[in-house]
């Protein structure tokens, strides 16, 4: 048997095919069907009146955007926050600019390793060389 907290409220609950309690379950699917009922009245309406609305909240919200359950290409208003920055964006995780900055910051990373590994063997080099010209002349 698989027993957890419950990452919402903590009780202790038999861990199923739902990461959270089966009360808590039932809130998120009254917030996602609150969500929807809205949505489908009010086409033009932004992840802030959404949440306003509905009073769920925009990290519930984007979290249903990204699991697919709510769908943002007939809502032409709707984003959500970029996970770095808060930017709104309508796909993905981050914004280009926050993308274009871990994408250099890795390049970065791995080229700075290369030459550390560069340096380690030139190092090796000359220090075998200064040890077998010292060893010459003794």
């Amino acid at each position: 048997m698989n027993v957890a907290n419950c990452p919402r409220c903590g009780k202790i609950f038999v861990k199923g095919f739902a990461e959270v309690c089966p009360n808590c379950l039932k809130d998120l699917e009254q917030q996602y069907d609150k969500c929807l009922k809205y949505l489908r009245a009010n086409k033009g309406t932004t992840i802030n009146d959404l949440s306003e609305a509905t009073d769920v909240s925009i990290k519930q919200i984007t979290k249903f955007i990204r699991e697919g359950r709510i769908s943002i290409v007939s809502a032409p208003n709707m984003a959500y926050p970029c996970e770095v920055c808060g930017t709104l964006i309508r796909e993905n995780t981050l914004c280009e600019p926050c993308r274009m900055k871990l994408v250099k910051d890795v390049r970065n990373t791995v080229e700075d390793e290369r030459r550390n590994e560069e340096l380690k063997k030139q190092e090796g080099k000359i220090s075998f060389k200064i040890h077998e010209r010292l060893k010459d002349r003794h």
